[in-house]
């Protein structure tokens, strides 16, 4: 059976498109269905159901990827630890949140990108989860980090760590609010007071309300600036309350540049997750940054 096209076969399955596959491979839709009916041909049996969005593998199509797909892996590792040897530096393609990448990702990654013979060059982007999943999908990335975890079996995703999000304001708006005051009433305290978020629909803001206070916040935005740290920034001079993650405003918090309002019981979680596309892992400038990077994540707090 020719190789080529259990590899684009592979590859469709766990695209689950045709033309998501084509891209990934580097050829063009027509050809990728080619190999596809080549391949069924062949094998006497159909792989796929063609349907309005995508393909669906057939029980046939599902039992060959379970016993190919290992073996083909392989052999790219194979392939890819020959020219890792021959070319000492890859180039790793990255692409997460800012704030999160810039912060945390990046200076993890880092520590690999020396001239040992074993690092490689990085080249970051940032995005949304949504953005960050697409271009791991069409293959501009070999990593993204996302607060979304992907479904399908093109995507393989790791849990990367967790982030607390704190509720806070500068000292002046503290002292006005009272933590007494708003542990006994509750959001409503907190009603008409300006706010600063990254998007209109103050994805932090009621994310922490619903958590802690099981409610809705009342308020709009003040200020709205699509980047952490700057909300950050204007929280600190007393432009509005915010939300933000702990590992972000922590050093704001020791200098009293701002100050928490609330310590809930149970602080709001989001979780980061590591993301490639399936069967990416057999590169190993690709599996030694995602190593790298659960490791590092580890000690993170």
């Amino acid at each position: 059976m020719d190789l080529a096209l259990l590899r684009t076969f592979v590859t469709v399955h766990r695209a689950g498109s045709f033309t998501r596959a084509a891209a990934l491979l580097g050829l063009s839709q027509p050809a990728v269905t080619s190999q596809i009916r080549t391949l069924e041909r062949q094998l006497g049996r159909p792989l796929f159901l063609r349907q309005a969005r995508g393909v669906t593998p057939t029980t046939i199509g599902d039992e060959l990827a379970h016993k190919a797909a290992p073996h083909l892996d392989a052999l790219v590792e194979i392939a890819e630890t020959g020219l890792d040897e021959a070319s000492s530096v890859r180039t790793l393609h990255l692409a997460g949140p800012p704030e999160f990448t810039a912060e945390r990702a990046l200076p993890a990654l880092t520590e690999l990108t020396g001239d040992d013979g074993q690092g490689f060059a990085l080249r970051a982007s940032f995005g949304n989860a949504e953005e960050a999943l697409e271009g791991l999908a069409a293959g501009h990335h070999d990593l993204a980090i996302t607060t979304a975890r992907p479904r399908g079996a093109l995507l393989t995703a790791s849990a990367l760590c967790d982030e607390e999000h704190v509720l806070v304001a500068a000292p002046r708006w503290a002292a006005r609010i009272g933590s007494g005051r708003l542990r006994r009433r509750g959001a409503s305290t907190l009603e008409n007071l300006p706010v600063v978020e990254v998007h209109e629909s103050l994805p932090f803001v009621a994310r922490y309300w619903a958590s802690v206070f099981d409610s809705r916040p009342a308020a709009s935005g003040t200020v709205i600036v699509p980047d952490l740290r700057a909300v950050l920034a204007c929280a600190a001079t007393g432009a509005g309350l915010a939300v933000l993650p702990r590992y972000l405003c922590a050093p704001a918090l020791e200098r009293g540049d701002v100050v928490e309002l609330l310590d809930p019981a149970v602080p709001p979680l989001r979780t980061y997750f590591l993301v490639v596309r399936t069967g990416t892992l057999a590169m190993p400038h690709i599996a030694r940054a995602h190593e790298w990077l659960l490791r590092a994540a580890g000690h993170w707090s």
